[in-house]
């Protein structure tokens, strides 16, 4: 799953969501450097990627794809699941996606000295250009695979896949939903078992 998706899941407390965007830019072992929270939402984050490459519904949405890309693929899919999920927001949180997004910003900025220097760059980038929101937009989805294929140890054309996510997307929406579904059940049980129950 790609960014906006794991603010989703990461629930409503600002630092388990910051956690949730730090573990694209935390590897390694945790050592009890975070503040509980954070580190709590870098591990969830760790298990929705996990939970997501085993999944029937992902592994089936890689099936659709041009064997040609199998390397690639994954990279490709998470990035469209987030158009999927910035299309249809509503369904899955009751806020706006923009605001949503400010008070993610927001928070973040609040806890700024716990972020590395790459992860407050893109923090300040996607704020600055509406970069989440902007996942609604098919011609941001080509710009952003593109981009990311570039930054590959050996470049790719991943934006050349937009054609065959755009041809799928009724199957890749079904698949999005049933994963998203099971995602959503597993981040729950997760949050509630290091936080206890959320309130509404």
């Amino acid at each position: 799953m790609n960014y906006l998706a794991h603010l989703l899941l990461s629930g409503p407390n600002p630092r388990w969501r910051l956690g949730g965007l730090l573990g694209d830019f935390v590897k390694g072992p945790l050592d009890d450097s975070w503040p509980t929270d954070i580190e709590h939402g870098i591990r969830l984050h760790r298990r929705i990627d996990a939970i997501t490459d085993a999944h029937p519904a992902y592994r089936d949405a890689l099936s659709e794809l041009d064997p040609r890309w199998r390397r690639y693929a994954g990279i490709a899919l998470d990035i469209w699941f987030d158009h999927l999920l910035a299309e249809n927001w509503q369904q899955w949180h009751p806020e706006a996606l923009d605001e949503f997004c400010r008070r993610c910003w927001r928070d973040f900025h609040f806890d700024s000295r716990y972020i590395p220097p790459r992860a407050m760059a893109f923090i300040e980038r996607a704020e600055q250009i509406k970069l989440l929101q902007s996942y609604r937009e098919e011609r941001v989805i080509e710009l952003t695979l593109e981009r990311v294929g570039q930054r590959l140890r050996r470049p790719v054309a991943l934006q050349e896949l937009l054609p065959e996510l755009i041809a799928g997307r009724n199957k890749l929406e079904s698949n999005f939903n049933k994963l998203l579904t099971d995602l959503n059940l597993e981040a729950n049980r997760f949050r509630q078992h290091y936080s206890g129950p959320e309130l509404p």
